[in-house]
């Protein structure tokens, strides 16, 4: 049998239905259970502190409307708090505190005292605004136009950019982003993030370091407040988390994260993880934890190749407004080898050097600086060495390679040999052309296209290429 404070509060929800929207009414007013019905005070029961919080700071004016309307202009609201006692064997502790307001309360009963204004933080709310809006914690230089596409990182960016259009609602979830140190995880992430805010600006959503999470569910413990730590993150519509690996440390935090992940997958929402190598590598992570990092895409970054660390290096310097040799931006591309962060960071060094120096950048001054900063200098290689190099790869006679001759083999090593020449040396098109016989730029250009295509097209050819270019650049250390 209904009583009398059921019946209040089912005509306060028929009212509250068709003003909030269905999934905040699922979370914040479903959850509540109307307790006690005396001289017009309604007494209803919530489930946390963050939780009673929550609803005092963005629907105590709906309710107090609605209750209003429900029982006149005397009407006024209580709430019955669960308190967690912080032993299993005892029943949550309840406390009933008025409403429009905190206040402090203790509880003889209780093990522990219990303040009740001080309230757990939504660490990432916006200062100023009154209602409730999570920080994303996004950097806005982090976009897709500044992530430059190339063979090292395509299909990790292409299945961001799926998530960013979907999020929740593609098989990439978790999409978890691995790779070595600089090589753009976080780029990546958070330029999905980003997206996301530009396609869907209703997603909650929220880039969080590892440590971070790790840091903020360390001080929840100190205050007794786990289930609120959880339900914060259980709101997020996409969750970025950096650096998984360093869950590796905090098995306790892993259990947290175990809630959150299971609760924001089965309610479709989208995780994105990024870690420095692939999960199967991951030691000291729960394996229930790892086989849930495999159920979306693991999709690896790789030291990116010679002609893509030349677009980075243009975008950075057009997004500057610098301007640069091109003998020098191939330089520097050619000798940074290991990562992004680095290849930028010579860049910067450059530009710091020749403005402190106040000198025009050229060839002289890359090689001074990069003297510095990379570990060892680079030989300078020749046509004629990259045309011996191929000659022997392919078993074909160095005087073919400068006849017109058609046959497959000749043509195809010639054409590599003028691809690697225009990619390794700083000689001109016309420079290169008369290196193999005399032709013109024309053939350079066509050889270098040709080189490109049949890499896009013939796995077995690209992987002759790439292993003369790792000749390549053997030879010149």
């Amino acid at each position: 049998m209904v009583n009398a404070c059921e019946t209040v509060w089912i005509k306060c929800l028929n009212i509250i239905k068709d003003i909030v929207e269905w999934q905040h009414y699922r979370t914040w007013f479903e959850p509540i259970k109307p307790v006690g019905l005396k001289d017009k005070v309604l007494t209803i029961q919530v489930p946390s502190q963050f939780f009673y919080e929550y609803i005092e700071e963005h629907y105590v004016n709906l309710l107090a409307k609605t209750l209003k309307r429900e029982l006149g202009k005397e009407a006024r609201l209580e709430y019955r708090i669960m308190v967690d006692s912080g032993n299993s064997k005892n029943k949550p502790v309840m406390m009933d505190v008025p409403g429009h307001g905190y206040k402090s309360y203790s509880n003889n009963e209780m093990d522990f005292p219990l303040v009740i204004n001080n309230p757990v933080k939504n660490p990432f709310v916006i200062p100023g605004l009154k209602k409730m809006q999570i920080d994303p914690q996004l950097n806005p230089m982090y976009v897709f136009d500044s992530y430059i596409e190339g063979a090292c990182n395509r299909v990790a960016r292409r299945a961001g950019k799926t998530v960013a259009e979907k999020p929740g609602a593609t098989s990439f979830n978790p999409l978890v982003i691995y790779g070595g140190v600089g090589l753009g995880k976080t780029h990546l992430a958070q330029a999905i993030g980003n997206e996301v805010k530009r396609l869907h600006s209703n997603k909650v959503v929220l880039y969080v370091s590892s440590e971070k999470f790790i840091n903020q569910f360390v001080d929840h413990g100190r205050n007794n407040a786990i289930n609120d730590f959880i339900h914060f993150y259980q709101l997020i519509d996409v969750l970025i988390i950096d650096d998984v690996q360093f869950f590796n440390r905090a098995e306790k935090s892993q259990d947290a994260f175990f809630a959150i992940f299971n609760h924001l997958h089965q309610s479709g929402k989208q995780l994105i993880l990024t870690t420095d190598k692939p999960p199967k590598d991951l030691e000291g992570v729960q394996e229930r934890l790892l086989s849930r990092f495999r159920w979306g895409l693991s999709a690896d970054l790789q030291v990116p190749d010679y002609e893509t660390k030349i677009e980075i290096l243009e975008q950075k310097m057009k997004n500057d407004g610098l301007e640069m040799p091109k003998e020098v931006v191939k330089y520097i591309a050619y000798n940074v080898q290991n990562n992004i962060r680095e290849l930028e960071g010579a860049l910067i060094s450059l530009l710091a050097q020749s403005s402190l120096n106040k000198r025009e950048i050229d060839l002289d001054l890359a090689k001074k600086v990069l003297r510095n900063f990379i570990k060892s200098a680079s030989k300078e290689i020749t046509i004629d060495v990259i045309q011996k190099m191929v000659c022997d790869y392919f078993d074909v006679p160095y005087e073919k390679l400068l006849q017109k001759t058609r046959k497959r083999e000749i043509v195809q090593a010639r054409q590599i040999s003028m691809f690697l020449a225009k990619a390794f040396t700083k000689n001109s098109l016309k420079t290169i052309g008369e290196h193999f016989g005399g032709r013109d730029h024309t053939t350079v250009i066509h050889s270098c296209q040709t080189v490109k295509d049949l890499m896009d097209t013939d796995v077995l050819f690209k992987e002759s290429v790439i292993e003369l270019q790792q000749k390549v650049q053997l030879a010149a250390m």
